[in-house]
């Protein structure tokens, strides 16, 4: 297939930065009088939107109190550089060298949970700002993966049809938004501590470097 917009997941796709985020929720959490471990707020960082993790987090832990989800993300960022000390060190090589390659065949856009500031310094870190066509994250769209609602507005937002879009992902909720939207899917199937488990995918890989580029895609 010739696709119309690759359409990509942040987190654990082109950055390798999920457990950062886990042992920084942990550490905010031990600062406000809880208790939890990087493993159990891994199974809830994964592939989620902040606004739905921020929910559950307040759910599980009402020591947090009644703060907001911005509010939350500053001072988690806090506890997250902490722990991110060589930014260069989280990010997925294989990943970006295929950003760039199907970058030059159609437009790229990344769809994540996180907030969008933050997809915008990670795009900088991986060197593709000049190649993203469009970003979406947390609050940018209705609904959190595994809802299909942010990559459905990509492809609104990008004049192209659904069915021609190529979404690249790396957890189970990624991988069911990309099918609810009709989309074609990579799974990014890294294996991680946390296991994924992926249904109705047209690719799945170990690393974005085993695909053809020019044979899957008409380079």
């Amino acid at each position: 297939m010739k696709p119309a917009a690759f359409l990509f997941d942040l987190d654990g796709t082109l950055v390798d930065t999920e457990t950062v985020w886990a042992r920084a929720i942990v550490d905010m959490v031990v600062a406000h009088g809880g208790r939890t471990s990087v493993g159990k707020i891994l199974e809830l960082v994964i592939g989620r939107n902040w606004l739905d993790i921020d929910r559950t987090l307040h759910e599980q832990f009402p020591m947090l109190g009644d703060t907001t989800p911005m509010k939350d993300a500053i001072e988690l960022r806090k506890y997250y550089e902490r722990h991110a000390s060589e930014p260069q060190t989280m990010r997925i090589e294989s990943s970006i060298a295929f950003f760039k390659k199907v970058a030059e065949l159609a437009p790229c856009a990344i769809v994540s949970g996180s907030p969008h500031d933050d997809v915008a310094t990670a795009a900088g870190m991986c060197g593709i700002a000049d190649k993203v066509a469009l970003i979406l994250g947390a609050g940018d769209y209705e609904k959190g993966k595994p809802s299909p609602s942010g990559y459905l507005k990509a492809a609104q937002l990008l004049g192209v049809n659904p069915e021609a879009c190529v979404v690249i992902e790396d957890s189970t909720v990624g991988v069911a938004a990309g099918v609810a939207a009709g989309m074609k899917v990579i799974a990014l199937d890294r294996a991680t501590s946390i296991p994924q488990h992926f249904e109705g995918e047209t690719w799945r890989v170990r690393d974005l470097s085993e695909l053809d580029v020019e044979k899957e895609f008409g380079a």
